[in-house]
């Protein structure tokens, strides 16, 4: 008999009561296993649904501006320096700087200065694949365009185009510019300067600016859960030179508050489940402790010492953790894919980790044996002689 073979037959002497406490601590366990791999699927999905309501960076070339006025007579801003955006090489610098899985959607514009008909308007190129993932809080009466020979207008430039006959409608014929275009679909009123834009294709807008292969605008929807957007930015800071690189900061501050509450709200739930099954292991050894003073009493007198005695109980503490660890882990990582799909989350699916198997039964089996110090301590402070008296 030694110091492992004592727990080991303490806990098969009582099965019942063991069993019910690796239970519950093992139940502890998987709520937090699951609770913490549903929290980051929901986080990260939540953070690419939210790139859907605008991007968060925004790359452009750099430039000078000057006010210019003479006489009181205010002639308004002149840039100076401009230089245009090669959209290919930009692309390229972005696909690799380091954390470029963090970027979810580049889309390039080109703003163009145009007139249909007499009247001012301004085109704006885009990618519409691109556009439609940016912006997901578009709504629109007709379709989307569908080749160069289309576009798309906001609400009050397609007002303005129509006059007096009332707004444009999908199907209308315009002349843009010299160009011949049919209206695909009309933006409903967003309240900003998308309501006064005409969205074509990027090569359209390119060819009617006679700037082949240039933009002159970047927006960027970088996810922040993984890195601070200041490691993005500096990152394409350093990638494209010769820009602008600006973080939208309230977009992103907004963003990461959604994805964190999320992982915050789990965390603290996880830690009041931890905290109350280490109450239930205090609890259960400190009882145990009180059933077992003759038999403590009789190993003291037997020769163990203080320390062995206190061992004897961390180490059942050891094993119970270690088990409801492994156990804990294993039930809470099956029952993780259900929960998701019952929340109907969208994102990554968990992957299972023997990293984190062993971090789990490791960490468990430290925090039951911190639960059992005092009542440990307790055993250890038993007085053989009165123990004895009893028997």
């Amino acid at each position: 008999m030694n110091l492992c073979t004592i727990p080991l037959r303490n806990l098969r002497r009582k099965p019942f009561k063991n069993l019910l406490l690796a239970l519950v601590l093992t139940l502890g366990v998987a709520a937090i296993t699951a609770l913490s791999g549903v929290s980051r699927v929901v986080g990260e999905s939540l953070e690419k649904k939210l790139t859907a309501y605008g991007a968060n960076i925004l790359v452009t070339p750099r430039s000078e501006k000057l006010t210019v006025s003479y006489g009181g007579l205010a002639l308004g801003d002149m840039l100076y320096g401009l230089e245009y955006l090669d959209e290919a090489a930009a692309q390229k610098a972005i696909d690799g700087i380091a954390l470029r899985r963090n970027v979810s959607v580049v889309a390039p514009k080109l703003v163009v200065p145009a007139e249909s008909g007499g009247t001012a308007l301004a085109v704006v190129g885009v990618r519409f694949d691109r556009e439609r993932l940016l912006k997901g809080y578009w709504s629109l009466a007709g379709t989307w365009p569908a080749s160069d020979s289309q576009v798309l207008l906001g609400s009050r430039a397609a007002a303005r185009l129509g006059g007096a006959a009332g707004p444009l409608a999908p199907g209308h014929a315009l002349r843009i510019s010299g160009r011949d275009l049919t209206v695909s679909g009309v933006l409903a009123e967003t309240g900003g300067d998308d309501d006064n834009a005409a969205f074509a294709t990027l090569p359209l807008a390119q060819s009617l600016a006679k700037m082949p292969g240039k933009a002159n605008l970047l927006e960027v929807a970088a996810l922040c859960a993984g890195c601070p957007i200041e490691d993005i930015v500096a990152q394409l800071a350093a990638a494209l030179p010769h820009t602008e690189v600006k973080a939208l900061r309230q977009v992103v501050e907004q963003r990461m508050y959604s994805v964190h509450f999320v992982k915050n709200l789990a965390l603290a739930v996880s830690l009041v489940i931890l905290l109350t099954a280490c109450a239930m292991v205090a609890a259960s050894m400190l009882s145990s402790v009180n059933e077992r003073v003759r038999e403590i009493g009789l190993l003291r007198s037997l020769g163990f010492s203080r320390g062995a005695v206190f061992s004897l109980f961390s180490f059942e503490a050891l094993v119970l953790g270690l088990a409801s660890g492994l156990a804990g882990h294993l039930l809470g990582f099956s029952a993780t894919g259900p929960i998701l799909a019952a929340l109907h989350a969208e994102g990554g699916t968990p992957v299972f980790s023997l990293a984190a198997l062993a971090l789990t039964a490791g960490s468990i089996s430290l925090v039951s044996m911190l639960s059992s110090l005092f009542p440990a301590w307790q055993a250890s402070r038993v007085d053989p002689s009165q123990a004895l008296v009893s028997l």
